[in-house]
């Protein structure tokens, strides 16, 4: 089950710095992030699914996806759908995933009134664990704050949480 702290620090006040260790070898880290099917059983936060997830993992290629709330108890998101999208800058398996990641619409049509991150992901292995390393780099103070104040970080620890416990029914 889930117990690792997930270590979170701002630089340059717009880099959104993210840390964890998972009890999972690094080349089944990295696969969690490159396949459509491990993507839908663990992104996003709790009580949020992915009914739209493909993947197209290239440089250049896309992963577009929708997180819908199917918790009721979630009154004001029950229902709701956040659409996302990503396209690959650079990808070095199992070490490095670099990539665009953009608020869009079912279509795939980025939202200019919402930040885009310049996301790089780094998977190193220390003693058959795996360090994460996420980078999110956002054009300005500004732009990390807006979506710091809807509760990203809440739902990245999440959704880690959620890739911790995929890890591990992967492995049993």
């Amino acid at each position: 089950m889930a117990n690792a702290a997930m270590a979170s620090r701002v630089e340059n006040d717009n880099v959104l710095v993210l840390e964890r260790v998972f009890d999972a070898p690094r080349n089944l880290v990295f696969s969690m992030f490159k396949d459509a099917e491990h993507l839908k059983r663990w992104w996003g936060p709790r009580g949020w699914e992915l009914p739209y997830c493909t993947v197209d993992f290239r440089v250049g290629g896309t992963w577009l996806y929708c997180m819908k709330c199917e918790d009721k108890n979630q009154v004001n998101f029950y229902g709701m759908e956040s659409w996302g999208k990503a396209i690959y800058q650079e990808i070095v398996e199992p070490e490095k995933i670099v990539c665009l990641d953009y608020f869009c619409n079912a279509e795939g049509q980025e939202n200019p009134d919402m930040p885009s991150t310049k996301v790089t992901l780094s998977f190193s292995e220390q003693g058959g664990k795996t360090k994460l390393v996420s980078r999110g780099e956002y054009v300005s103070a500004e732009a990390l704050e807006t979506v710091m104040k809807m509760g990203m970080l809440e739902g990245i620890t999440q959704t880690w949480d959620r890739l911790e416990e995929r890890l591990a029914a992967v492995q049993a």
